[in-house]
Order: structure tokens, then sequence, then C-alpha cells
């Protein structure tokens, strides 16, 4: 679930945004989504047009407005900064795709990304927002994820609560042919200074070199990296 500064208009106005970044919408759907009144949800979508931070079409559709990305261009992420000294090592040591993600709502979100050179990979685009219902990297950001946010996406995942449970005991998470046929991978959790997890590590590749229990060949230099960017952070 996300997060409440306890400022009420003010996590309004950022679910009636989070709602159009995740798919552009009418009045209608974005009451839908964020379960507020229409007038409220016009107001709000109204005042974030003021600012360019939304923008509507001549059939009354909004979608995100150029100020989001004239700030993303200024902004400084220290868990990306960490990432662009951690996971060209990580490439180099495994020979595959490497990622990193951060949850987002029920979504998952790649805020880094590294592919191999060379040879058959598996692409994900920085950008790129998947499921929490099935891989590696979503079993881990669902392991230490709210009881909410656990109750919510379990019913469609590809695993139980039993995998969580097991992804916290031994601190790292396998898939095989789970989010993409063909595709196997092995995540782990990166902790902020306070110790919380705010993002997952992870290896990806096809099955034929990875095998379908990558964690035994890989767990290890994973966790190794996920401690870097912890030490970074």
């Amino acid at each position: 679930m996300r997060q409440h500064s306890g400022i009420g208009v003010l996590d309004k106005a950022m679910g009636v945004l989070h709602a159009v970044a995740e798919q552009p919408c009418n009045l209608t759907q974005l009451c839908q989504r964020t379960g507020l009144p229409r007038a409220t949800a016009h107001r709000l979508a109204v005042g974030l047009e003021v600012h360019r931070l939304l923008v509507r079409d001549a059939d009354g559709t909004w979608q995100t407005g150029p100020a989001l990305a004239e700030l993303a261009a200024t902004a400084v992420d220290p868990l990306v900064e960490a990432a662009a000294s951690v996971l060209p090592r990580l490439r180099e040591i495994t020979g595959e795709s490497v990622q990193l993600y951060r949850r987002d709502g029920l979504q998952r979100l790649c805020i880094a990304s590294m592919e191999p050179p060379t040879g058959l990979r598996d692409t994900v685009p920085v950008g790129t927002r998947l499921p929490m219902t099935a891989g590696s990297g979503a079993k881990v950001l669902l392991a230490w994820a709210d009881t909410g946010t656990q109750k919510a996406v379990l019913p469609d995942a590809a695993f139980g609560e039993r995998t969580l449970v097991e992804v916290r005991r031994r601190g790292w998470a396998q898939s095989a042919a789970e989010r993409e046929t063909g595709v196997a991978s092995v995540a782990a959790p990166v902790r902020n200074s306070a110790g919380d997890v705010v993002a997952s590590i992870s290896v990806s590749g096809p099955i034929d070199r990875m095998g379908r229990r990558p964690g035994a060949r890989w767990a290890a230099d994973l966790l190794a990296a996920a401690e870097a960017l912890h030490k970074r952070l």
C-alpha cells in the first residue's frame, strides 16, 4: 500500500497522480481507481493539470504531464546511484542480466538494469512495471511487504505464503519459467541504513544457462551485491 504523510489533501493528490501514471484515464475511471468523490477527484486532477503534472486530451483523458519529466531530470536517487557502482560487477561475475526493483503499490518498478554485451538475455528496461504475482524479485519484495499488500497480491500469485516464509528464512528467492517462459531468476533484498527492505536485486537469464535452481549458483554473489548496496546506502 502507498505511504501516507498525514496531510490529507497531499495524499489524495498523490493518489490521483499515481492512478493516472499507472494508466491514462478519464474522470469516471479516476474515481473508480482512487475511491474519491467525483468533485474531489476532478478538483485535484485540474489542480495537477495547472501545474503541468497532468495533461488532458480532447476526450477528457488525463495522462502524466511534462513537469514530471522536468522534475525527474533533477532528482537524485541514492539507490540508483549505488546501483551504478554495484550492478556492473554483478553482471561481470554472472554474465547475465541484472536488475534492481522497487515496489510501487501492487507492482514492482525496474529502477536500474544492465545486460550482458552478447548472447541471449532477459531484457527488462528501466521504467518497466511488472506484477508482484510472479518472479523472484516479486517474491522478495512481497516477503517483506506489509500484511495488506500481501493479502492483496497472494490470491493471484504463482506462489503462496509458505514460499514467502522460506524467502525470509534463507534471505533470497528464485524462480524458473514463472514470470516468463524460458526465463529463470534469483533475487535478494536490499536494505537501507535502518534495515528496512527497500528494493530487490536480481539476476535473470535463460533457463538453459541459469538452470531451474539458479539460487544454488548465484545466491552467494547476489547476497554480496545486496550487502554492497546496503553499505552504500
